[in-house]
């Protein structure tokens, strides 16, 4: 990895998380590891991790290209397009 942030992490948002789990999994059923928010719509999914992949199924079916962890102490975004880290500051 570069120490160039790609085009789609330059302006990351850092507002509020937003509030909620994976909408996906409550109706499935099912439970998730982590959760992810997109920085575009707000939509939260869960994480590779979980069973389902929601947050990245999203940014492949949408476009929208970057996930920030929706967990408590975790402040870093992730762009699924260049496959690219960013740790916010705040």
């Amino acid at each position: 990895m570069t120490d160039e942030l790609c085009e789609h992490l330059r302006a990351v948002p850092e507002g509020p998380k937003p509030e909620g789990g994976c909408a996906q999994c409550t109706e499935q059923g099912d439970t998730w590891v982590h959760l992810r928010f997109c920085v575009t719509c707000g939509e939260v999914g869960c994480c590779n991790d979980s069973k389902n992949k929601h947050a990245t199924r999203h940014a492949a079916a949408t476009g929208h290209p970057v996930l920030r962890s929706k967990e408590p102490d975790e402040n870093w975004a992730w762009c699924s397009i260049d496959d690219m880290l960013v740790v916010l500051e705040h």
